[in-house]
């Protein structure tokens, strides 16, 4: 008899090697076989439509489905992120960037960072308007419409038909709606254009919201094609339901949704696995768990979270080399597969893969009468009950001899996989999915139990298929006449209606995430995140979302966009000059005693830097973008040694003063430059040399940034005034040894045209509180120009040698990374500070709390890590638990009693400032700044020893140790004895 509601669900993922299918009944989730009717596993085609319509032809054959009781489709698909990781021409269209943004971000063009290949694949043309708003929603400047359409008209005129509008501000921007209205402008000039504003695509981060929108919009003419493809194997299926394409986060977009956002189901792959394994054990598991998902070639583990979602990655993510600001599942990828190649080494070691026979296991495999030991061979070699291919092919003596290694390497590379996914020691339940998931172990250790589900072979297909609909809200928001908790009670409202507009059912809707972030020297303005999710509305009968008229393709339509990897001669030999850098044997360039920067040397000096800021300081990521272009367009950035010093010599010294938060969207224009041009035209007198105010965090650029910028064309001193990132501007060395105001006459400057000067005062604190108080008037984010002082001072006060210091560091980093020994990168960078007299590990583990709130405009907060092995090297795994309390920059590092209490007996105090305490990656050895502190990351925590600039006197220890930041009653304990950083021009300048 024929079922007289509809309630099957179709999901398909439509991989690069396979194409997976299911039916299921959601009323009969809670059974035995879950509501699974049908499920198919087959090749992908050529062209993705005959793939799907050929999974779903046969799930409905073998299932006697009538194609009427079907209420919705779920896709998933790889297609889009691989025509951006190919490279291919014929599915990746020209765009053109129109940037809102006023005199800001001139320094930053788009594209940047970007692969070379792929920017000139990509960029047509780009422009910056006038536009773009302050963090508090007031405006930079308004649009102006006739150069809106001036620039239409150009890039029509060159044939781009993708164009991206980005505003500063504009994810806050609900009162102007600039980016809308320059669409609309664009459009009565150029009808035809496919206009994508940044805003729709992600949220705060203007460089990273920039790239993926214009990734979008260069997916855009395939992402439609596609898709209609998809559509049009639902047509001849006679199937008129609404369609879906999953997205990153494991919720789904209508189809006609997707068509116009593609580039948010890049990663739906790894997400739809996670999901359909909670599915698979929603009645068993109602906890966190670990998900390993093993194909033919790779192991793929995340943590799936007890909301039934996986935890996100870290809030900018690479796609394939251009940084972006969508929130990945975090997914840790090993060379272990089905397919993957057992050999035995010569030192007698066995290893398996990372190369795999991939999709030729049945052809290349020796259980399939094949050549090539797989570790399915072994597999089944070890399981007599075994129904894959032909077991007595496999029971030959050198398989048998090392069976026994097979399952041990196996065993440990998994145990390390998942050890470093879970957020604390405890067991916890791991759940095998996938079509390789026979190679795995029964038991492991660190799991409480190892759950091999039925049709965990297709569980990506049973991820899309219940998929749910999601409604997000990332805003800043005044918390001056409102409670955080107000405010977030009203935000996740606003998180639901969304989801409902976006075609939830509302009874359904409940919020699954949420996060608060202080924003630093903003008085009263917090980031509040929140996410909400429910089941879709089939009552809304959205049916089908392309017209009949577009979505009816000929079969050959998507021979257009067969794949073309189409890179011109010039970007391969390009590609065949590229030489990479042997670290070991690289020397600097020193010329008469000055060092001429290369673009090799400001990559390690970055990533010193932030290491350095001991949390704070904000990235130095954009700050390398705009010295690498200045470097580029012919600048040179000359480094001296402070010792060269003439005693009459004036040594100018600026940065950026505000907050991160800003700087991060609103991107530097001229005030940097400007705050010294007016400073030195009001003084009547012209440095001859520059020095940074700190060298932690994106100031320890902003020194070399000035000295190339063409209107000082001076050199930078290599030394700074803290040694490190401090909160404040008067915790500097100079103020330690100079009571009365060193630093004036200063000036700040927003770069739009206001300028504030401080010519008296009776102390450096003074100066810092009134900068303070006007910076949330002037956007919050200033640079800063402070009165000169001389040579003879600078080389009493200065901290030395502290650019050579970034660059070893980044350079141990560098090497780590270039010969695998990321276990051991601390034990480099502690050799480049001075040896272990200078320098300690004082913990590794992973990040299990984190609390911040904001006093007087700075982020005070602390993170909890609990010890643990966290490089899978040889040593203890570790036991206890620390905290690392912050104001901006880490303060202390604590280890606390393990039931988590504190009393003056209970708590050891392993550092404290102003010796450095700085968190870094485990897994990568880049820093780790305080506002990216979050649940689950393996961090590896360094303490140094500071500069005896500040631990000489009682002076430097009351302004930069533990009194400067209201802890009296700790006392200031030197980790080891400093080292004064060998200086790079010394060393490679005879």
């Amino acid at each position: 008899m024929a079922r007289s509601v509809r309630n099957f669900r179709i999901g398909v993922d439509v991989g690069g090697t396979n194409t997976d299918g299911v039916i299921l009944d959601p009323t009969r989730s809670s059974e035995r076989d879950r509501g699974i009717v049908a499920w198919h596993k087959a090749s992908t085609t050529g062209n993705p439509s005959d793939g799907i319509n050929n999974a779903i032809n046969t799930m409905f054959s073998n299932s006697k489905i009538d194609p009427k009781e079907v209420v919705s489709i779920t896709i998933g698909t790889t297609h889009f992120i691989n025509a951006v990781v190919e490279r291919d021409s014929t599915r990746l269209a020209k765009v053109a960037v129109i940037r809102l943004c006023g005199p800001f971000s001139k320094g930053v063009p788009p594209c940047i960072d970007w692969p070379v290949e792929l920017r000139d694949l990509i960029l047509g043309y780009y422009c910056l308007v006038e536009g773009g708003l302050e963090v508090d929603g007031n405006l930079i400047a308004e649009i102006n419409e006739d150069e809106i359409r001036d620039q239409a008209d150009i890039i029509k005129a060159k044939g781009i038909k993708s164009i991206v509008v980005n505003g500063v501000f504009s994810p806050v921007d609900v009162f102007y709606n600039q980016e809308k209205s320059a669409a609309e402008t664009i459009r009565e000039v150029y009808p035809e254009a496919d206009i994508v504003i940044s805003k729709d695509v992600a949220n705060l981060g203007f460089l990273e919201r920039e790239n993926a929108a214009i990734l979008n919009a260069s997916i855009l003419p395939f992402a439609r094609k596609t898709i209609s493809s998809f559509q049009s194997a639902i047509s001849r299926l006679q199937l008129h339901c609404p369609v879906f394409i999953t997205q990153n986060d494991g919720t789904t977009l209508l189809a006609s949704a997707a068509s116009k956002l593609p580039i948010r189901t890049f990663s739906s792959g790894p997400t739809n696995s996670m999901r359909g394994a909670a599915f698979l054990t929603q009645n068993d598991i109602k906890e966190v768990m670990v998900v390993v998902d093993i194909g033919g070639t790779t192991t793929d583990v995340g943590l799936l979270l007890a909301n039934g979602f996986p935890r996100q990655a870290a809030a900018f993510s690479e796609i394939s080399g251009v940084r972006t600001n969508f929130s990945y599942p975090d997914v840790k990828s090993i060379g272990l597969g089905g397919g993957s190649i057992v050999r035995r080494q010569g030192d007698g070691s066995l290893t398996i893969g990372p190369d795999s026979v991939g999709y030729q296991l049945t052809r290349e495999a020796i259980v399939f009468g094949g050549g090539v030991a797989t570790a399915t061979d072994y597999t089944v070699l070890g399981d007599q009950n075994s129904d894959i291919g032909d077991r007595s092919l496999v029971m030959r003596p050198e398989l048998e001899n090392n069976l026994d290694d097979f399952k041990t390497v196996v065993k440990k590379m998994l145990e390390r996989a998942i050890d470093t996914m879970k957020t604390s020691a405890d067991d916890i339940p791991v759940l095998l999915v996938g079509g390789g998931a026979i190679i795995a172990p029964d038991e492991l250790s660190g799991a409480s139990r190892v759950v091999k589900p039925e049709w965990s072979g297709v569980a990506n297909a049973i991820g899309a298929a219940t998929a749910r609909v999601s409604g997000i809200i990332d805003t800043i928001e005044s918390t001056e006449s409102k409670t955080s908790s107000q405010i977030m009670k009203e935000i996740s409202k606003r998180a639901i209606q969304k989801a409902v507009e976006n075609g939830a059912k509302v009874e359904t809707v409940q919020v699954v995430e949420m996060d608060h972030l202080p924003l630093q020297y903003i008085a009263n303005k917090s980031r509040f995140i929140v996410k909400a999710v429910g089941d879709f509305d089939f009552a809304q009968e959205a049916g089908t979302e392309i017209s009949s008229a577009k979505g009816k393709l000929e079969r050959d339509e998507m021979t257009e966009f067969e794949k073309n990897s189409s890179a011109t001669k010039e970007q391969e030999q390009e590609k065949r000059n590229l030489v990479k850098i042997d670290i070991q044997s690289y020397r600097p360039n020193i010329h008469a005693r000055e060092w001429i920067i290369s673009e090799t040397d400001l990559a390690w000096i970055t990533i010193g830097c932030y290491i350095l800021g001991t949390g704070g300081g904000g990235s130095p990521y954009g700050h390398m973008l705009r010295l690498r272009e200045i470097m580029r367009n012919g600048g040179v950035v000359r480094v001296i040694s402070p010792d060269d010093l003439k005693d009459g010599d004036l040594v100018a010294c600026g940065g950026g003063k505000g907050s991160p938060t800003v700087s991060m969207e609103k991107l530097a224009g001229d005030e940097m430059v400007q705050a010294q041009t007016e400073l030195y035209n009001y003084m009547k007198i012209q440095p001859n040399a520059v020095i940074a105010l700190e060298i932690g965090g994106g100031n320890g650029l902003q020194g070399m940034i000035l000295g190339a910028s063409t209107n000082m064309n001076i050199p930078t001193v290599d030394g700074d005034w803290m040694g490190r990132a401090y909160p404040v501007a008067w915790q500097t060395t100079p103020v330690v040894f100079e009571k009365k105001p060193v630093f004036l006459p200063s000036t700040i400057c927003d770069g739009n045209g206001n300028v504030m000067f401080m010519t008296q005062a009776k102390s450096e604190v003074m100066v810092e509180r009134a900068f303070r108080a006007a910076l949330s008037q002037m956007g919050s984010h200033v640079g800063c120009a402070k009165g000169p002082v001389t040579g003879k001072n600078t080389k009493s006060w200065v901290v030395e040698h502290t650019i050579s210091l970034s660059w070893r560091i980044g350079r141990a980093v560098a090497l780590s990374r270039s010969l695998n020994q990321i276990d051991t990168v601390a034990e480099s960078i502690i050799s480049e500070v001075g040896g272990d007299k200078s320098a300690k590990v004082l913990f590794k583990g992973k990040i299990v709390g984190v609390e911040r709130t904001l006093r007087v405009g700075h982020v005070y907060g602390e993170v909890i890590i609990q010890a643990m092995n966290v490089t899978g090297s040889e040593g203890p795994d570790g036991k206890g638990r620390y905290k690392i309390p912050f104001k901006n920059e880490n303060i202390l590092a604590i280890r606390e009693e393990e039931d988590g209490t504190e009393t003056a007996n209970s708590i050891k105090i392993l550092a404290s400032v102003p010796d450095l305490i700085c968190v870094i990656d485990a897994q990568n050895g880049e820093a780790i700044g305080t506002p990216e502190y979050r649940y689950g990351l393996l961090v590896i925590v360094l303490g140094i020893v500071a500069s005896e600039k500040w631990t000489s006197t009682p002076r430097g220890l009351e302004i930069g140790g533990p009194t400067g930041f209201g802890m009296g009653d700790v006392e200031y304990k030197a980790l080891g004895k400093f080292q004064k950083p060998r200086s790079v021009i010394d060393e490679y300048g005879a």
